[in-house]
């Protein structure tokens, strides 16, 4: 990529990266969870999740995807129903247990949830396909850079939810409030899920 096409892509990477979607819910959930130290996998994972579903996107996924719209339909369906799994789980937590004792989200979790993740699959293909033709060079270089491109964007993204959800986690020390709290950050999950197939012009820019 030239320098201004770097520049045009990093700021692609950084609106996608840090607007609300299912995966920075899921960072700020694990923060308010279990705090900003134990939560460091998690955004570590969804960083590297993106930024390997961006190579992969780039050697050819988006190609495949944009001549058979129906598979990315299929992969947007089987994603939804996971994430409405996990808005469930985050809505039914179990807030009342020792805060050493909960269980975070991984790094291995967060990085195949990018895979399982149908506004994931939107950013990387709607990516991948606006910058490949106005980018020469190989895939391979193309998917290279875009995966180190979007890691930058993405993890700093990710650790500000994080540090967000663990300035919640100090804020709502009844078991109550953090009960509530979940249920709202479960119905933004289940809610974002929902913009992709109302919304889909939009859903590219919400990871």
């Amino acid at each position: 990529m030239t320098l201004e096409q770097t520049i045009a892509f990093l700021t692609f990477s950084v609106v996608g990266a840090i607007t609300p979607g299912p995966s920075n819910v899921m960072i700020m959930a694990t923060g308010s969870l279990v705090g900003l130290t134990r939560g460091l996998p998690c955004v570590l994972g969804a960083a590297l999740g993106m930024s390997s579903l961006f190579f992969c996107a780039g050697l050819g996924l988006a190609q495949l995807f944009l001549l058979y719209p129906l598979t990315l339909a299929i992969m947007n369906l089987i994603g939804a129903a996971f994430l409405f799994w996990l808005a469930w789980k985050i809505a039914t937590a179990d807030v009342t247990e020792a805060k050493g004792d909960t269980k975070a989200v991984g790094f291995l979790q967060a990085a195949a949830f990018q895979w399982m993740n149908p506004k994931g699959w939107l950013v990387a293909v709607s990516g991948i396909a606006a910058y490949s033709g106005a980018s020469p060079g190989s895939a391979f270089g193309l998917a290279a850079t875009s995966a180190v491109l979007f890691f930058v964007a993405a993890f700093p993204s990710g650790l500000a939810w994080l540090m967000a959800g663990a300035l919640m986690q100090k804020l709502l020390p009844d078991a109550r409030i953090a009960r509530a709290f979940n249920i709202v950050m479960a119905i933004v999950l289940a809610g974002s899920v929902a913009t992709i197939f109302v919304w889909p012009e939009t859903a590219a820019f919400i990871p």
